[in-house]
């Protein structure tokens, strides 16, 4: 399906596009956040990575999904807009109170063990974070994660195997 909305943009048809944004938006966006930890720097990345899919499809070869090559474009887009924020240092913060992420993946059981969360994702590491969301939320498979990050297969399982403990440790300090 999605060969046929890729030749429909090379062959002139922008509004094609359109079908790649609806379907990736909402994965994008997680991904990005789970990087950049704020709304409003990972909307701008989301974009960002859109524009570069966009202009860069005529360089996808079609060997791999393009929903890895373009988690690719959103993991590199977020590091590179993470990097220049901390050149700048400009803190990023993380809004506690806000859930609406949490939202579209669980009914949560109530808002205090939302709140709490929300809190212990906000306080793993970049890269925890990352693999955590695109392993568990996005469902996404080692090798697919390999691609998406260019990590090693040992590097994924590592960080997952850390993203899972510092979990569990933060939640303890938490209650």
């Amino acid at each position: 399906m999605e060969e046929i909305y890729i030749d429909k943009v090379l062959s002139g048809d922008v509004d094609a596009f359109t079908y790649f944004i609806k379907t990736y938006k909402n994965m994008a966006f997680n991904i990005a956040l789970s990087i950049v930890k704020d709304e409003q720097y990972a909307e701008e990345v989301t974009q960002d990575a859109f524009m570069k899919a966009f202009h860069g499809l005529k360089a996808f070869k079609r060997t791999a999904k393009f929903k890895s090559w373009f988690y690719r474009i959103v993991v590199n887009e977020a590091f590179l807009r993470l990097r220049s924020l901390k050149k700048t240092q400009t803190f990023i913060s993380v809004d506690e109170g806000d859930d609406t992420i949490l939202h579209e993946h669980f009914e949560p059981i109530s808002e205090d063990y939302n709140d709490k969360i929300q809190q212990v994702l906000s306080r793993l590491n970049t890269k925890e974070s990352l693999a955590l969301e695109l392993f568990y939320l996005q469902e996404l498979d080692i090798d697919t994660i390999m691609d998406v990050t260019g990590w090693t297969r040992a590097n994924v399982k590592v960080i997952l195997h850390r993203a899972r403990k510092n979990t569990r440790k933060i939640w303890k300090e938490t209650t």
